[in-house]
């Protein structure tokens, strides 16, 4: 027998809330028994746990829920494993090269946000230098001697 799951037992185990699952639930990545008079009772399988923890899984490497959707039907179907490895590593490779850009752009920023803040540093040091030379060092003024009368 498969072991069944509430949805509070799988939101305490993965860290989200019991309005993520459902969301999922809404998006096609877990269909979960009804139980109950009402059938308002939600039972998650074996098989809705593994689907929420490759979901939580792909959302953390970005991936879309479409994507992920795909991939879990996939994995679901009675097909050859060969077309979904290969859909898998065509999601992968979509991914790490909008990664490869986005860090490409992030080294550009940082290269530009550091000779800015050297470009401000130096007009900064250039300006206290330009005071410092202009103004004159400020000095005690000179006690008078005192005058000694007999």
């Amino acid at each position: 027998m498969d072991t069944q799951y509430t949805i509070t037992e799988l939101a305490r185990e993965f860290d989200v809330t019991p309005r993520a699952i459902r969301f999922y639930e809404d998006q096609g990545l877990l269909s979960p028994s009804r139980e109950g008079s009402s059938g308002l009772r939600r039972v998650y399988s074996g098989r809705d746990r593994t689907r929420l923890k490759l979901t939580l899984r792909g959302k953390r490497l970005g991936f879309t829920l479409s994507e992920i959707r795909d991939l879990l039907d996939l994995y679901d179907s009675p097909t050859d494993t060969l077309a979904q490895l290969n859909a898998f590593l065509a999601t992968v490779k979509r991914h790490r090269d909008v990664l490869e850009r986005q860090r490409e752009d992030l080294d550009a920023t940082l290269e530009d946000l550091a000779q800015y803040e050297a470009q401000a540093r130096a007009l900064l040091d250039g300006d206290t230098r330009e005071k410092d030379d202009a103004q004159p060092v400020a000095t005690k003024p000179q006690a008078k001697p005192a005058r000694h009368t007999a």
